[in-house]
């Protein structure tokens, strides 16, 4: 004998002589679909978002001028705490973190540069050992000024509801800044007369100093901008994390992975890596946890460094910046 139970509307299936069928979709039903499958798109592009701006300004001072910069986590604390000290005295959040801590922490670099780093060019080991050494110098200035407990700001922008589901507003803020630094990276080196110098300085020195160009300069400015950017990506991202002396350590295995599995081009291969490993960090926290999703991240550096040693760039988008 066939029997038939229908459940009601807000039941989850519909039984067939003691089956279980795949449930009506109602609109109710589907408008939480469509709220999920937009809550995972926003933080896939947030991953990927934070890897771009994590990444940006190793990608200048490692990718461009071959220096293996070993504190730049701790230019990103620094850009935190910079961000942290000027809301306290008064200036509007978004000043601090846009204009006064990349400039702070870029005029840092540049003594950095001036004082170590521009002895140790074409050195990778000694600039290694000497960057490391800076590293710890910077870990100790800042648990002398600001002790060694946690402290932060709130995030500017709030969240809001979708659906069931709730979203950080600041993601998009994020999102949006790691769009115009890529593009304004971009246009930088691709479009003005500052930006084609600088990529052929540090391709051939000799031919730049031949041409009437200052290196040493052109090093000093590049260094500059670097840090620049490792300053702005700790002030982006200040608000998100809890701020200790020791905060860089967590950033600069991300970076190193994001800008030597992104190859020789600079903008693709950040663009590159950083959309591939953000991609599957995501797809393994939603569906794991978000540890598995951080194992799985630096497991598909390996695979991607196995299978292509010279990064993604060196066998796709040749011959692109």
């Amino acid at each position: 004998m066939t029997t038939r139970n229908t459940k009601s509307k807000s039941d989850c299936y519909v039984a067939n002589d003691g089956e279980l069928t795949l449930p009506r979709q109602t609109p109710v039903f589907k408008w939480a679909q469509m709220d999920l499958s937009f809550v995972i798109l926003i933080e896939m592009l947030y991953a990927v978002a934070s890897l771009v701006l994590i990444s940006a300004g190793l990608a200048v001072v490692f990718g461009m001028m071959k220096v293996i910069n070993l504190a730049h986590g701790e230019f990103m604390m620094m850009g935190g705490y910079v961000t942290i000290t000027a809301v306290g005295l008064g200036i509007n959040v978004f000043i601090a973190m846009l204009v006064i801590a990349p400039l702070i922490v870029g005029l840092i670099g540049l003594v950095v540069e001036r004082l170590v780093i521009r002895h140790l060019y074409g050195r990778l080991v000694d600039t290694m050992l000497a960057t490391w050494g800076l590293s710890l110098v910077f870990i100790g200035i800042a648990t002398m000024i600001f002790g060694n407990t946690t402290t932060g700001i709130s995030t500017p922008i709030l969240g809001f509801a979708v659906g069931n589901y709730q979203i950080n507003g600041y993601n998009f803020f994020i999102i949006v800044v790691a769009i115009v630094l890529v593009i304004g990276m971009l246009a930088v080196l691709k479009g003005t007369r500052a930006g084609l110098i600088a990529r052929g300085t540090m391709q051939r020195a000799d031919m730049a100093a031949a041409l009437g160009y200052s290196p040493d300069r052109i090093y000093m400015a590049t260094f500059f901008c670097g840090s620049a950017l490792s300053g702005l990506a700790g002030a982006v991202l200040a608000p998100l994390i809890g701020l200790v002396p020791t905060s860089g350590g967590a950033y600069i295995a991300k970076a190193f992975i994001t800008v030597i599995a992104g190859g020789p081009a600079l903008i693709t291969g950040l663009i590159s890596s950083a959309a591939s490993f953000g991609l599957v960090n995501q797809v393994f926290a939603f569906a794991v946890s978000p540890v598995i999703g951080e194992v799985a991240l630096l497991v598909a550096a390996v695979v991607v460094l196995r299978l292509m040693p010279q990064g993604i760039t060196s066998r796709f988008f040749k011959g692109k910046l």
